[in-house]
């Protein structure tokens, strides 16, 4: 690997203007594919303590994936295609592809890091032209059903390292292999990973990382008005 930056990536409110977690529980109540009044309160719930900053990622994310395996693959395939089109592919903007394009012009080392599963950010690292994906991963069967469970740890918090470090080291790469390391994050939550990078930029910020990365001399960076 040719590079001295790493420039790491959250999605949600960071390079997307809206949480794809969230929306694709609203999406999932939208046609009709889970009870609506049962799963609207719970996804309102757990959107509140995100915001609040005291999610529990792993309760989250068994919420989320044991929904998932309720349906056979291919169905939420073409759900998620769906859901790309109607939802993710609007809400992309300009100025998140010319900050990632940025970086890429650059050579340099580029990938989300997100705490939303793999199943649902795949693509959109696709649509976004991002090559490597750090998000949770969905336990599969042999032939591909989603099985409730999640692999490993949430990549969340401080597990954003741990996953991040796991994937450098696939390639023979650790932290110290670059000169410079970039994470953009929206959230407090990212502190973590924010304050073991040498380029922590706060893009979006919510209050509490804005206050933060303020009396830190972070920079910030207001990617969208929404």
């Amino acid at each position: 690997m040719k590079t001295d930056t790493l420039a790491l990536f959250d999605l949600d409110n960071t390079l997307l203007p809206i949480d794809s977690d969230y929306e694709w529980g609203e999406f999932m109540v939208r046609i009709g594919a889970v009870d609506k009044a049962y799963y609207e309160k719970r996804n309102a719930e757990f959107f509140e303590q995100y915001q609040s900053g005291t999610l529990d990622p792993a309760e989250f994310l068994a919420f989320v994936l044991g929904t998932l395996a309720k349906f056979p693959r291919s169905r939420l395939n073409r759900w998620r295609q769906q859901f790309m089109d109607e939802v993710i592919h609007p809400a992309i903007r300009p100025a998140a592809r010319d900050l990632l394009k940025k970086h890429q012009d650059n050579n340099d080392l580029v990938a989300i890091v997100t705490a939303t599963n793999r199943f649902i950010t795949e693509p959109i690292a696709r649509a976004l032209g991002v090559e490597h994906l750090i998000a949770a991963i969905p336990e599969e069967t042999p032939d591909g059903e989603i099985t409730g469970k999640l692999v490993g740890i949430p990549t969340s918090g401080a597990g954003k390292i741990v996953h991040t470090e796991n994937w450098l080291q696939t390639m023979n790469l650790s932290f110290d292999s670059f000169r410079h390391t970039y994470f953009y994050s929206d959230s407090d939550r990212d502190l973590p990973l924010l304050s073991r990078v040498n380029h922590p930029v706060a893009v979006n910020p919510n209050s509490r990382l804005k206050a933060y990365a303020e009396k830190q001399g972070w920079p910030l960076l207001q990617l969208f008005d929404d």
